[in-house]
């Protein structure tokens, strides 16, 4: 019996492990890898398995598929967790594959954590994996391109496993309440679809996490009908109330946040810029990066279509450090809202990029003689300084004229910076098209 059964009749198991499916027909969700005629799903019927990557959020039934597929080709299935194991733990995996092997018997080593594994632990696998006598199913929750030796990446196939939606969830849930060997069935409880929805909606996605919720509230049952019992809604308070759906700060889903925060603040979409912010906050993430994300949002994003955008960012950062966390909160929501409300432009950020490109294109760059600084008596004899004109002497406060334009003599001038029409950077290109002109009519004599 393997650990799998064995935590099926064991009915002190959390209800997580016990309604584990113990067959294909059984598994919920993944419908890309596991509908009919998909790569899985064919493994399965075929009982061929290939080395893979299995990548995908916590609850999403990476370590269930493994067993599954390992019983459905009739392997001999090893597990194993890269934080816990190490060399010595991977030889002796391969010892027994190399027993098995003689008697016919396949090996399908299951590797949880596998973008933890180091590189002694790949170089001790690697061999074994590519000459087949281990069929290796990595789990990870990290993007295995960026954490996983190539070499090793290379002989496995990466299979994308995504969050359960809330039908699937509830789905699962229905399971755990009508099984009564297994699941919750023996105690007959009612539960509304609103009550599986709320529970559903508050695991995110992640099955082992949807029944762990399940098990809790029913904890607070009260007595129905027959003998039975009923869930109502106001138990979930006591399940729920304090819920946070937390994630690694390192892992995919803490940047993707970040990442949907600034995409919908740059796209003018503040109410999506709001929601993402409080998913951010509510799973744990420090509400400090997303003001930073937004300092950044500020002159890549809006720059000079509203000049008020950075210092009202900063304005936030100060407020919420004066106010605390609770009150702070919302003077990161009015940056948001002010950034994402606001018109946009990049031409700060795009002059920025032209500068550093055209200054690496010329390391012998110098600077003119009259803007140069004069300290001494010599460099004043060599010139430095001379035929400097200080602006606030002259017309309209801009000394006109190309000769006095700051630019390197020996350089052609290349427009770094472009203004939009966008908001106050409109103005901005009046006013150097004015400067323009002033300029031709200083060079031209008029």
């Amino acid at each position: 019996m393997d650990l799998l059964q064995q935590a099926t009749l064991d009915d002190t198991a959390p209800l997580a492990w016990r309604m584990r499916p113990r067959c294909l027909e059984e598994y919920v969700g993944q419908q890309a890898l596991m509908a009919p005629g998909k790569p899985l799903q064919r493994m399965a019927e075929s009982g061929v398995v290939r080395s893979m990557i299995l990548w995908g959020p916590p609850g999403s039934g990476k370590t269930t598929l493994a067993e599954l597929l390992a019983e459905a080709s009739g392997a001999h299935l090893e597990h194993l967790s890269a934080v816990m194991a190490g060399v010595k733990e991977i030889r002796a995996v391969v010892e027994r594959a190399r027993t098995l092997k003689p008697q016919g018997q396949a090996t399908l080593l299951f590797l949880d954590e596998i973008h933890r594994l180091n590189k002694s632990q790949q170089d001790a696998l690697l061999p074994h994996v590519e000459s087949g006598l281990i069929t290796l199913i990595g789990a990870t929750t990290e993007n295995p391109s960026f954490e996983v030796n190539s070499a090793l990446l290379s002989r496995a196939r990466v299979h994308v496993l995504k969050t359960l939606g809330e039908a699937e969830l509830v789905e699962v849930l229905r399971r755990a309440l009508a099984d009564p060997a297994r699941g919750l069935g023996h105690r007959r409880i009612q539960v509304t679809d609103e009550v599986l929805g709320l529970l559903a909606r508050a695991a995110a996605g992640d099955a082992r996490r949807a029944l762990g919720l399940l098990e809790t509230a029913c904890d607070f049952t009260v007595p129905g009908e027959n003998g039975g019992e009923i869930l109502p809604r106001q138990a979930l308070e006591n399940v729920l109330g304090h819920q946070a759906s937390a994630f690694d700060k390192q892992g995919d889903h803490y940047y993707d946040l970040l990442s949907a925060i600034h995409k919908s603040v740059r796209s003018s979409r503040p109410d999506a810029a709001l929601l993402y912010i409080a998913r951010f906050v509510q799973g744990g993430g420090d509400p400090l990066d997303v003001i930073r994300r937004l300092a950044a949002i500020a002159s890549e994003d809006v720059g000079n279509a509203d000049p008020r955008a950075l210092p009202l960012v900063m304005a936030a950062w100060d407020a919420y450090r004066r106010l605390g966390d609770y009150e702070g909160q919302r003077a990161i929501a009015h940056a948001a809202i002010h950034l994402a409300v606001a018109p946009k432009s990049n031409a700060i950020d795009q002059a920025w990029k032209r500068a550093k490109a055209f200054a690496a294109a010329q390391p012998r760059l110098e600077v003119p003689i009259y803007l140069r600084n004069a300290p001494t008596r010599l460099m004043e004899s060599l010139g430095h300084g001379q035929g400097y004109r200080y602006a606030h002497h002259e017309p309209h406060g801009y000394p006109a004229g190309r000769a006095h334009d700051c630019w390197p003599e020996e350089l052609p001038h290349e427009a770094l910076y472009r203004p939009t029409e966008y908001g106050q950077e409109k103005r901005y290109g009046q006013l150097m098209a004015w400067r323009e002109q002033l300029d031709s009519e200083a060079d031209s004599g008029a």
